[in-house]
């Protein structure tokens, strides 16, 4: 059956693992969202009771539906949990992103208002240097002031090209978007998708550790001719740099490997997905 023209109902994804005051403020953030007609899923990869007493704040202060989906710690499987989230998600249409990213309050506009059939949207992340962790709070965020450049500016933020990514402006956000040079990848951060399109390339490839996994689920989909629709100057959400602790050279050229495969091949469909093979 072929999508709808526009999203019935909309999940929005978040990952997360063992960084609860960050996962607060991205729930307060979707919690002050201008459309309301979503449910949040938060995809778990083994994170402690921090987290799960944030997830029972917030359902109680809340009247946004939250499904936590979590399993073991047993090392990086954040493939493996995402692909839960997608199975547990009651949304037609799925929005990805991380919880330590806080999203501007039309950001779940913008996925459901650009949402095209046999179209994903590929957003991004304006990443902040450390020393705003401790300016970007609550506050900020229910005030606004966390997204307007002048403000960042006022507060240290570098001056940057980049920085035209917030832009208030939406026809000017459609001109960059147009103009941009950048391809519309799958980035984890900040992107959305058709459930059905989701499954139908049986969803993340669970061999993937960190680095460039959203990145091969794109690469499938636009083999299977689903592409990619660039939303980064509109879709905004904001991320404060961090250590990469999990980060790791052999982990990064395994993933290589296999989105090269993923090229090569023309693979529209991955054996270590949802659903595995008998």
């Amino acid at each position: 059956m072929p999508a709808p023209i526009k999203p019935r109902h909309i999940s929005v994804i978040i990952t997360t693992y063992n960084s609860p005051d960050a996962l607060r403020l991205t729930l307060k953030a979707f919690d002050l969202q201008t459309r309301r007609d979503f449910e949040l899923v938060v995809a778990d990869d083994g994170s402690g009771a921090d987290t799960a007493t944030v997830i029972d704040e917030f359902r109680a202060e809340s009247d946004l539906p939250l499904i936590h989906v979590w399993h073991e710690d047993r090392g990086f499987r954040k493939c493996e949990i995402l692909n839960r989230a997608i199975e547990s998600a009651t949304g037609d249409y799925l929005i990805f992103t991380d919880g330590d990213c806080i999203p501007r309050p039309d950001f779940v506009s913008v996925h459901h208002n650009e949402a095209e059939p046999r179209r994903f949207l590929s957003g991004t992340y304006n990443n902040l240097p450390p020393s705003f962790a401790e300016i970007i709070t609550e506050s900020t965020v229910g005030s606004g002031e966390a997204f307007q450049l002048k403000w960042l500016r006022s507060h240290g933020l570098p001056r940057s090209r980049k920085a035209l990514r917030l832009t208030p402006y939406k026809t000017l956000a459609g001109i960059l978007n147009r103009l941009t040079t950048t391809h519309p990848t799958w980035n984890g951060c900040n992107a959305s998708g058709w459930k059905s399109d989701l499954e139908a390339v049986n969803g993340f490839d669970e061999r993937m550790r960190y680095g460039g996994l959203d990145r091969e689920l794109g690469l499938r989909l636009n083999n299977a001719g689903i592409k990619g629709k660039q939303i980064r100057f509109k879709a905004i959400c904001l991320h404060i740099d961090h250590d990469r602790g999990y980060m790791n050279e052999k982990d990064l050229q395994d993933n290589l490997a296999i989105r090269e495969a993923t090229l090569r091949e023309r693979s529209t469909f991955t054996p270590y997905g949802i659903r595995k093979a008998a």
